[in-house]
């Protein structure tokens, strides 16, 4: 079954928003950063949408039509969070995360050491709600944004927690170019590149 993505728009926000809640409510690096199950499930909603609203500006946003999938992009150049993004979303991301906050830095700090130099689109974020998983809405939001890297001729990268999406990934192209832990006790993450 074939299924077609859209571009999101600000509107879409809080729809797209509590359907990465649901994508990403047992994964493990969000176990990680919000460990009690309740905690998870009240700010996970609030931090998809500041994710949301922060990568318009820097990327493009997909999402299927029915709102089954959406992937959160950034373009060539714009992978990393630059100081001023942060500071202007310092409050805000304070309120989403609470007392997670350390836990959230040291994610995103192995994130960002483990990313590739030079240019490249990186797939953010990419969520299927559990209703809808393994019917192609996940695969269908990726193509879309495939499609323009492909339209740049420059690589994709992305970084995924759960082992489970390797395969997934490596049907639509990734090669799998490494792994790493989150120090302290955090979770492993597998890093995927797909060439230009």
């Amino acid at each position: 079954m074939t299924h077609e993505a859209r571009e999101a728009q600000g509107a879409d926000r809080d729809a797209v928003a509590a359907m990465l809640a649901r994508a990403f409510a047992d994964d493990p690096a969000m176990r990680f950063i919000f460990p009690d199950p309740v905690v998870r499930a009240a700010r996970l909603p609030r931090l998809f949408r500041l994710l949301y609203k922060a990568d318009g500006p820097v990327g493009i946003r997909w999402v299927t039509v029915g709102g089954e999938a959406a992937t959160l992009w950034r373009s060539p150049g714009r992978a990393h969070t630059g100081t001023l993004a942060m500071l202007r979303e310092a409050i805000p991301m304070l309120h989403a995360l609470g007392g997670a906050i350390g836990r959230a830095l040291r994610v995103a700090d192995a994130i960002e050491a483990h990313q590739p130099e030079g240019r490249y689109w990186y797939l953010h974020i990419a969520g299927c709600d559990p209703a809808h998983q393994g019917r192609g809405f996940g695969a269908a939001a990726v193509r879309a944004g495939l499609e323009q890297a492909h339209a740049d001729d420059v690589p994709v990268y992305l970084e995924t927690p759960l082992e489970k999406n390797i395969g997934f990934y490596r049907g639509l192209g990734f090669d799998l170019v490494g792994d790493w832990e989150v120090p302290n006790g955090g979770p492993r993450f597998w890093s995927m590149l797909r060439p230009a």
